[in-house]
């Protein structure tokens, strides 16, 4: 922290009296926790400053992971990977009941996830679902370029991801298993008990619960500094890139979203990362509620570091992998222009050099598309079977890009052996 932000202390870094330790990574430089925040900072209405309680909680938050899901794999581990994984796909695809004699920590598991919150409203799933899929190639630039992208300045996030394997050509396979998990949440009925999303996000459950036990026993892993990998705060604030981030890039791409559409995407989020294993005290339905805790996830984080850049290289060189059929070195070279074009718009010049990409980059793509995505939509809202048709174009650009990034392969969410 600069000597002048250290003379001002922020009254929610009085630590309560008998408070819990917290990993020394929270609010290490709220400096540039504030650079980064500052941009959600602008769009929250009154005082979104946490409280000595909230800054203390969101740092403890970083010591918890999911001990259901932790407990579940444990037994898995111990009963034996060959044995215990069938009766785990086979509670999942026709319930634990399916599962004779299913053992404790995985009839406790199943039994969380399907006890289906009283707030979860199918109305609001099925709108916010329609919402995402209307949004077309702009909910992948955003989600991508944005969330992704813009993620890995906080280097906090990036420890977990260099000790997995994150930089070892793993960059493209990663960007489509998550287009492949968003893709199955955002169908119509995706997050009903058998539905794909819902499978799906069980799925990725699992696999968070499997890392978090890797990585925590390998030497290089510092608790004290880092916490809990794969833990609540990081949790949470993955799941507000879904919902708050998405909502803001769409609309700055030119997008318009009602206060309605965003709470029913904030809804369906909110649902999704629940079952995905982000505790309720973390849930926010309403856009103001989660971009104020967005932004307090966000002082929390440590400064860009060489993983910013080795994962920002990555993930800009993905694009150059894409098989197109025809012209594919000319079209993998624009995508990566259009790609980097977005993130400038979003990160601004400090962003990109933080995450080593070129800095005098105009952003020419969302500049020159916003005014067509505008009227595109605002045109279709207006005209008869408009909205079925953004539907069902915006659905099917999805499917595509998600294709692509499979090429020959069935599009799958993650394979446990590459865990």
């Amino acid at each position: 922290m600069s000597a002048t932000a250290s003379q001002a202390v922020p009254q929610f870094l009085n630590q309560p009296a008998g408070a819990t330790p917290i990993p020394t990574r929270h609010g290490a430089d709220l400096v540039e926790g504030r650079r980064m925040a500052k941009s959600v900072g602008v769009m929250i209405r009154g005082n979104a400053e946490p409280t000595p309680d909230e800054w203390q909680a969101l740092g403890e938050a970083l010591t918890h992971g999911d001990e259901v899901a932790d407990r579940m794999v444990d037994w898995m581990y111990t009963a034996g990977m060959q044995a215990a994984h069938p009766m785990f796909e086979r509670a999942l695809n026709h319930g634990v009941a399916s599962v004779p004699d299913a053992p404790a920590p995985l009839r406790e598991f199943f039994e969380i996830c399907e006890r289906r919150p009283e707030w979860v409203d199918d109305k609001l799933l099925r709108q916010g679902a329609e919402v995402f899929q209307q949004a077309g190639m702009s909910s992948y630039y955003v989600l991508r370029d944005l969330a992704l992208m813009g993620g890995y300045q906080a280097a906090g996030f990036n420890k977990t991801l260099i000790l997995t394997g994150a930089l070892k050509g793993r960059a493209s396979r990663r960007v489509a298993e998550t287009m492949k998990w968003s893709n199955d949440v955002t169908e119509v009925g995706g997050m009903e008990r058998f539905a794909d999303g819902f499978k799906s996000t069980v799925h990725v459950r699992l696999v968070h619960a499997m890392i978090r036990r890797r990585v925590r026993g390998m030497p290089e892993w510092n608790a004290a500094a880092w916490g809990v990998p794969v833990n609540q705060a990081d949790m949470a604030a993955t799941y507000l890139g879904f919902s708050v981030v998405l909502l803001i890039g769409l609309r700055v791409m030119g997008m318009p979203i009602s206060k309605e559409e965003g709470r029913a995407v904030m809804h369906l989020w909110s649902y999704t990362c629940w079952l995905m294993g982000v505790d309720e005290r973390w849930i926010r339905l309403d856009e103001q509620g989660g971009r104020k805790l967005l932004f307090q996830l966000l002082l929390t984080q440590l400064p860009p570091d060489d993983s910013s850049k080795q994962l920002g290289h990555a993930l800009m060189q993905e694009t150059l992998q894409l098989p197109y059929k025809h012209l594919r070195k000319l079209r993998v070279r624009f995508e990566r222009a259009r790609h980097i074009s977005v993130t400038r718009l979003f990160v601004g010049a400090r962003g990109m050099q933080a995450l080593g990409l070129p800095r005098f980059v105009f952003p020419w793509y969302p500049l020159i598309s916003l005014p067509f995505t505008f009227a595109w939509h605002g045109l279709h809202k207006l005209l008869p079977g408009g909205r079925a048709r953004m539907i069902r174009v915006g659905r099917q650009a999805q499917l595509d890009i998600l294709q692509l990034h499979f090429g020959m392969l069935t599009p799958e969410v993650v394979a446990l052996n590459a865990v």
